[in-house]
């Protein structure tokens, strides 16, 4: 049989210039050639079985190519690898992480991690990657801690995976871990909660204080422009921002002093702002300040204790 350099060619371009040796063979190239261009340094052994036609870096789509060309029929991106292509993370994962039928088993090889599914998670695309709903559930799965659920359910939000359709996805995977813990979370992102801090201070700072619940992720036009509060106790004009970051830079806490004066000045709303070391490290010193704050603003409850070393409402 005759080789089409042509035709390797189109196929090298389809696939992100990786091809396996059993393509370039049924096009007609021997082995003897595709060693001697390995051994020459024109192209590159990734896996075995699979080369890429070129040499020179490899980047991380031809390398999920590769991946994906090695664990044969049925693979797909999965877990990191698959959020990184849903455009969850900033950096491309590594090692390259797959999934592929229970059915069937794929040897070990440098670079890549594979998963054997039974049932597989449905999975599309030109690079084909489990779809975005399943991927957040298999990252659940894998999360360290609570912290990490809620920004998995934020991420998954923002790449437009609605929160009720993650929790349909954790009520078809009985045995993934933290389920029940997930399902919550589900309920509470679907209220408003938007980052971990946001999921702390509701819990640890107000419910766990017995202080009003706040509306979260408030909308208003203020000064002309549209601004929005993490956490608004609207009958008591108090506002809560919560700042999740290390740092910002200084443009952006100017920009939180100019927003936190024309709310003031607009509608007369106190704006109390935490960072993490207030909610996560002292929340009952913060919960005592916000009660304090709504308690002047008119609100005639009474905070309580979280327990015995807690000093709200008591003197």
């Amino acid at each position: 049989m005759a080789r089409t350099d042509d035709a390797l060619a189109r196929l090298a371009a389809r696939q992100d210039g990786v091809v396996t040796t059993g393509q370039a063979l049924s096009l007609g190239f021997s082995g003897s050639w595709l060693d001697r261009r390995v051994r020459a340094g024109h192209w590159q052994r990734l896996h075995h079985g699979v080369l890429a036609t070129f040499s020179g870096p490899v980047g991380w789509q031809a390398s999920a190519r590769a991946a994906l060309l090695y664990a044969g029929a049925g693979a797909a991106l999965s877990h990191r690898s698959a959020a990184y292509r849903h455009e969850m993370l900033d950096r491309p994962p590594r090692p390259i992480e797959l999934s592929i039928p229970r059915s069937r088993a794929v040897r070990p090889s440098a670079g890549v991690r594979i998963y054997r599914r039974e049932p597989m998670p449905p999975a599309f695309g030109r690079l084909r990657t489990v779809e975005l709903v399943h991927t957040i559930v298999d990252l659940i799965a894998g999360a360290d801690s609570t912290d990490d659920v809620v920004g998995l359910l934020t991420d998954a939000s923002r790449a437009g995976a609605p929160p009720a359709q993650v929790r349909e996805a954790l009520l078809d995977r009985p045995t993934v871990r933290g389920r029940a813990l997930a399902l919550e979370l589900c309920g509470l992102a679907e209220a408003g909660v938007e980052s971990p801090l946001e999921l702390r201070y509701h819990r640890d700072v107000e419910r766990r204080h017995r202080l009003p619940t706040a509306d979260l992720q408030v909308r208003d036009v203020v000064d002309g422009q549209w601004v929005r509060a993490d956490t608004r106790y609207r009958d008591f004009g108090v506002v809560v921002e919560l700042d999740g970051a290390l740092w910002h830079a200084a443009a952006r806490r100017d920009a939180d002093v100019w927003r936190d004066n024309a709310v003031l000045i607009a509608r007369g709303d106190l704006t109390l702002r935490y960072r993490w070391r207030h909610v996560a490290v002292a929340p009952c010193r913060t919960a005592a300040q916000v009660a304090t704050a709504l308690a002047a603003r008119g609100w005639a409850g009474t905070p309580h204790p979280c327990g015995a070393g807690c000093g709200v409402g008591r003197g």
